[in-house]
């Protein structure tokens, strides 16, 4: 997959989704780098964007309880495996399952495949929980997609956790997968 040299400025030609990510960013003051690509839908696709970054982009999971009441997006790294049974014991919720992508869309902004934690910009009533796996909330950038799977970008992780995160108004809890 051909990967665009990595930038620190907004993408001229954007969607309007991850237009509206960089112009957020931005008005932020948060700095990223990005990289532009072919549609990455899956981790694999991810890793050779990953190495371009110099950081792991991170597997976004949209899911709910089975009421679709309540919903949740976990931020964990892309080579570690999900049990449903280990998150639902910690979080207190049974019966979690992938949310509907009509859902996702709706709360997120995202279509599947693009699942991001930037997302969480247009869940104006916070309808969704934000979950860091631990190793992702500790690391020194975090990398994903701009709700937008033809771009990746890195931030720092602090700047997500203190600036972007109060921002949107979510707070965000970490667990052990």
């Amino acid at each position: 997959m051909p990967i665009s040299p990595i930038y620190e400025t907004p993408p001229e030609h954007a969607s309007e989704r991850a237009a509206r990510c960089f112009a957020l960013l931005d008005e932020l003051g948060i700095p990223y780098r990005r990289v532009e690509h072919e549609s990455a839908d899956t981790m694999e696709a991810c890793a050779a964007i990953s190495d371009a970054l110099g950081a792991r982009i991170c597997k976004n999971l949209f899911l709910c309880n089975r009421q679709q009441t309540v919903f949740y997006l976990l931020a964990m790294p892309e080579d570690k495996p999900f049990y449903t049974k280990d998150l639902s014991r910690q979080i207190g919720s049974s019966r979690l399952s992938f949310a509907p992508p009509e859902k996702m869309e709706e709360l997120l902004g995202c279509s599947p495949g693009s699942a991001s934690v930037l997302g969480l910009a247009n869940d104006t009533e916070r309808r969704v929980h934000l979950l860091f796996d631990r190793e992702t909330a500790e690391a020194e950038r975090f990398a994903c997609h701009p709700c937008d799977n033809t771009g990746s970008l890195t931030v720092v992780t602090r700047d997500l956790l203190e600036k972007f995160l109060p921002h949107t108004g979510h707070g965000y809890d970490v667990v052990e997968l």
